[in-house]
């Protein structure tokens, strides 16, 4: 695969998982010091691994939201839990990926964690 065809493929998929709405809002802030940054996470991370084979979507949806957790990235939790419900995680399954992490991640980062996905699964049954 070509560098143009994984970024078309990566923008596609991350359109998909991420929402259109986001994805312009993100491209939308792009400026000379950020551009190659967002082309980067475009091409690699959406066309580069969301796009392999090995494993489907709602998998590497409880892959992120884990890594997300264990980090502290609660900014990036919120999007990943939306995305999460595009790529058909369950209020239930979001819930079980978030006690898991409890136990692997710490009490207080899935304390955190809950705290976001309850904001973003109440602001998504207010839609």
């Amino acid at each position: 695969m070509n560098e143009e065809q994984r970024y078309a493929d990566g923008m596609a998929v991350r359109r998909e998982v991420l929402g259109d709405a986001h994805v312009d809002r993100a491209t939308a802030r792009a400026d000379e010091f950020t551009a190659d940054f967002q082309e980067m996470i475009t091409r690699y991370a959406w066309g580069g691994i969301w796009t392999r084979p090995g494993l489907d979507r709602r998998t590497r949806s409880c892959i992120t939201l884990t890594a997300l957790v264990a980090h502290g990235h609660l900014d990036e939790l919120a999007m990943h839990v939306r995305a999460a419900r595009r790529n058909g995680l369950t209020r239930e399954e979001i819930k079980e990926v978030l006690l898991q992490t409890a136990i692997y991640c710490g009490v207080p980062a899935a304390n955190s964690a809950f705290a976001v996905a309850q904001r973003v699964l109440a602001e998504e049954s207010e839609e």
